[in-house]
C-alpha cells in the first residue's frame, strides 16, 4: 500500500506532486484525476518580477499598503519546497485568532478603504466638490428648490441721494427663492428675488430748496421675478414662454421724484412672452411676441394729498427674432431684432406732450466659450425710438451689451457685464433717457470659506431733448465669510457718486452693512 502511495504522482506523500502542493490530512483521499484537464510545465508569466509586464503583456504594479498594514509573504518560487506544517494541527495549518492581514491592536479594515487592500476591487474616487460651501437645495417632487434670505443692517450716509446728505441707519431683508425642474423632457425654471431696504428715521420735508427733492420716507421695495418655460416638441423644435414681474420705485436722486413726496410710489411691470426655438443643424432662427403692462402707484404727498400718476402707465406690445450659427462648438455668432410701441393711457402728459412711441433695436455679436476660461456674450447695434409729438427729438444712440466670465486661475473669476435700455422720464420736453452701464467684478477665494469680492460700476445717462447728462460711479467691497454651507456671514462697504450736468444735483454717498445669509 506504501509503495503504491509513493507511486502515485498526485498522492499527498509524493513530494514531487505538481497538481497539488498543499498538505492533506492522511486519512484524507487525494482529489479525483478522472475528468481533469493534465496541465505540464509552468504556468505562463509565473516568474514575473512585481512589476513591468509580463510575458502575457500585463502591466503589474506592486500593491500599495496604508501605514502599518501586514504585508503578504512573497510567494515561493518553481521548486521552493513547502514550508513546514506545525505538528499537531488538525487541518495541517496554523490556526490563528485573527487573520494574518491584521493584528491584535489593529481594528478590522472598514468598507470604505475597499480597494486600498490587495485582492480587494479598486474603489472609484470621488471628485473634489467645486463649490464646498455653496448651497445644495431640497427636492420637492421633480423639482430641486433653492432659497436664501439675507438679513443686514449698517449706517447709509445719504439715502435720499441728495446735494446735502443726511445719514440714517439701514437695514435690507432679501430673499431668494429658485425652483428647476428636473424632467427627461421640457423645463420649467422659476427665479424670484426681491429686497426691502428701510432705515431708521426720515428725512426733513425739503432738501437743497427743492432743486433735489427727496421724499421724507425713503424706504423702497425691490422686486424681480420671472418663471420660464420650455415644450420640446420634437428633437429641434421647442416652444418657450416666460412671465416676468418687477417692482420697484423711481432711483434715489432722479429728476422724475416729485417734490413734497411722502414716500416713493410703487411702479409695477408684468408681462409675458411666447415664442419658439427651430434647428437646421448648426442654424438656429428664434422669435417671440412681447406683452408688458407698466403703471405707477398713486403719490402720497407730506400735506396729505393724492396725486395720480396714470400719465406715466402704458402698454408695449412688440416681438423680437434673432438667428444664430455655430461655426464651431466654441464660436455662435449671432444676430438680433425687436420692434415695440409704447401706447400710454392718457394721450398727454402732465406737461402736455404725447408720449405715445415707437421704437426698437438692431444688434450683432457673439457667444463663445473658450477652455472654460473665457465664456460669455458680446454685440453691439443701434437703438432708436420715434414720438408722436413732432415737439419731441427721436431718441436713438449705440448700443452695446456684453456679459463675460473670466477665470484666469481656479481661485480668481472676473465678471464684465454691459447693458443699454431706453428709458421714459416726466421732464418737459425730453423724450427719454439713453442708459448705458457698465460693471466690472473680481471674485477671489482667499480660502474655500474665505472669498472677497470688489465691483467697479460706471453708468451714463443721456436725457435727450434736454441739457442734462448724469454719470454715475460705484464702488463696493464685499467680505464672505462661510461657515458652513447654510449659514454665511458678509460684510459690505460701497461708495456711490453722482456726477449730474443739473445745478446742485450731484450727490455723494457711503453704505456700510453687515448681516447674515441663510439658504439651503
Amino acid at each position: 500500500m506504501a509503495d503504491d502511495a509513493l507511486s502515485d504522482p498526485n498522492s499527498a506523500a509524493n513530494p514531487d506532486s505538481k497538481s497539488d502542493t498543499r498538505p492533506r490530512e492522511r486519512d484524507r483521499p487525494a482529489p479525483s484525476r478522472i475528468g481533469r484537464i493534465p496541465t505540464y510545465g509552468l504556468p505562463a508569466a509565473s516568474g514575473a518580477a512585481d512589476s513591468g509586464f509580463d510575458s502575457l503583456n500585463r502591466k503589474r504594479q506592486r500593491p500599495k499598503y496604508y501605514p502599518g498594514q501586514a504585508r503578504p509573504k512573497r510567494p515561493a518560487g518553481p521548486g521552493t519546497p513547502p514550508p513546514a506544517t506545525p505538528q499537531g494541527s488538525a487541518a495541517g495549518q496554523l490556526r490563528l485568532s485573527i487573520p494574518p492581514s491584521q493584528t491584535a491592536n489593529k481594528p478590522p479594515i472598514a468598507p470604505a478603504m475597499a480597494g486600498s487592500v490587495p485582492g480587494q476591487p479598486q474603489r472609484k474616487r470621488l471628485k473634489l466638490d467645486d463649490d464646498p460651501f455653496g448651497s445644495v437645495g431640497d427636492y420637492a417632487g421633480s423639482f430641486l428648490v433653492k432659497s436664501a434670505l439675507e438679513l443686514s443692517a449698517g449706517y447709509d450716509s445719504n439715502p435720499g441721494r441728495t446735494f446735502q446728505p443726511k445719514g440714517l441707519p439701514s437695514y435690507v431683508i432679501a430673499p431668494e427663492f429658485l425652483a428647476v425642474s428636473d424632467w427627461e423632457r421640457h423645463a420649467l425654471v422659476a427665479d424670484l428675488r426681491g429686497s426691502f431696504t428701510g432705515y431708521g428715521g426720515s428725512l426733513p420735508q425739503t432738501l437743497d430748496g427743492g432743486v433735489n427733492p427727496a421724499p421724507t420716507n425713503v424706504d423702497r421695495p425691490d422686486f424681480t421675478g420671472h418663471v420660464d418655460g420650455r415644450f420640446d416638441v420634437s428633437r429641434d423644435t421647442d416652444l418657450t414662454a416666460q412671465a416676468r414681474l418687477r417692482v420697484a420705485t423711481d432711483n434715489p436722486g432722479s429728476p422724475n421724484i416729485q417734490a413734497g413726496l411722502a414716500r416713493y410710489p410703487l411702479a409695477t411691470t408684468v408681462g409675458g412672452t411666447f415664442g419658439f426655438d427651430q434647428r437646421f443643424n448648426r442654424l438656429q432662427v428664434s422669435a417671440g411676441a412681447t406683452v408688458d403692462r407698466t403703471s405707477y402707484q398713486n403719490s402720497t404727498l407730506t400735506d396729505g394729498e393724492v396725486s395720480s400718476n396714470d400719465d406715466r402707465n402704458f402698454n408695449q406690445y412688440g416681438g423680437v427674432g434673432r438667428i444664430s450659427y455655430e461655426l464651431t462648438p466654441a464660436v455662435k455668432p449671432f444676430g438680433e431684432i425687436e420692434g415695440d410701441s409704447r401706447v400710454h393711457d392718457l394721450a398727454l402728459d402732465r406737461g402736455g406732450f404725447q408720449r405715445d412711441s415707437s421704437g426698437g433695436y438692431a444688434k450683432a455679436g457673439t457667444s463663445f466659450e473658450f477652455s472654460r476660461l473665457l465664456i460669455g456674450e458680446v454685440s453691439i447695434g443701434y437703438a432708436a425710438r420715434n414720438y408722436i409729438d413732432p415737439r419731441l427729438n427721436r431718441l436713438d444712440g449705440l448700443l452695446t451689451s456684453a456679459s463675460l466670465v473670466w477665470t484666469p486661475t481656479p481661485l480668481t473669476t472676473a465678471k464684465f457685464n454691459a447693458d443699454t435700455q431706453i428709458a421714459e422720464t416726466t421732464l418737459a420736453a425730453t423724450s427719454g433717457v439713453l442708459v448705458h452701464t457698465y460693471s466690472f467684478e473680481v471674485d477671489h477665494d482667499f480660502r474655500r470659506w474665505l472669498t472677497g469680492i470688489g465691483k467697479f460700476t460706471y453708468g451714463t445717462l443721456d436725457y435727450q431733448g434736454d441739457n442734462r447728462s448724469d454719470k454715475t460711479y460705484s464702488l463696493e467691497g464685499d467680505l464672505i465669510y462661510k461657515l458652513m454651507r447654510s449659514f454665511w456671514i458678509k460684510g459690505t462697504l460701497r461708495h456711490d457718486i453722482l456726477d449730474s450736468s443739473a445745478p446742485l444735483s450731484n450727490s455723494k454717498a457711503t453704505v456700510v452693512m453687515l448681516g447674515v445669509r441663510l439658504q439651503n
